[in-house]
């Protein structure tokens, strides 16, 4: 599986901005997609993830919750919809997947995108 994440960019508090992750190859037997951030000098994080097939059930973190909205279309792209961004929400956004049935940060993910930046500016 080959994950192209892309979006990212310079905004400012308050502003909104969409991540996109394309996924090609062998998609079969994934299980969920997940975004996650990580930030300078710390550890990555869970952001948000959401089922590939079927009822495209979603998880947040509770940082995020009723700010970002993580969504699939059918041509194997997810995206992420982040409103009213934060400053503490700069990062370097990652996208994965896993084959493994399990969710969130401790979910094994498998494959991962190659990252995209996200700067929020006070």
């Amino acid at each position: 599986v080959q994950l192209q994440a892309s979006g990212g960019g310079l905004v400012q508090a308050g502003d909104s901005l969409r991540l996109s992750c394309a996924a090609s190859g062998r998609t079969f037997g994934v299980y969920v997609m997940g975004w996650f951030r990580q930030a300078p000098g710390k550890d990555r994080k869970f952001v948000a993830d959401i089922k590939w097939s079927g009822i495209p059930s979603t998880r947040y973190s509770d940082s995020v919750k009723g700010r970002f909205t993580i969504s699939r279309d059918n041509t194997k792209t997810v995206y992420l919809q982040m409103n009213s961004l934060k400053p503490e929400d700069t990062a370097v956004y990652y996208c994965a997947v896993t084959t493994v049935a399990a969710r969130g940060q401790e979910a094994p993910y498998n494959y991962w995108g190659q990252g995209t930046q996200v700067t929020v500016s006070s």
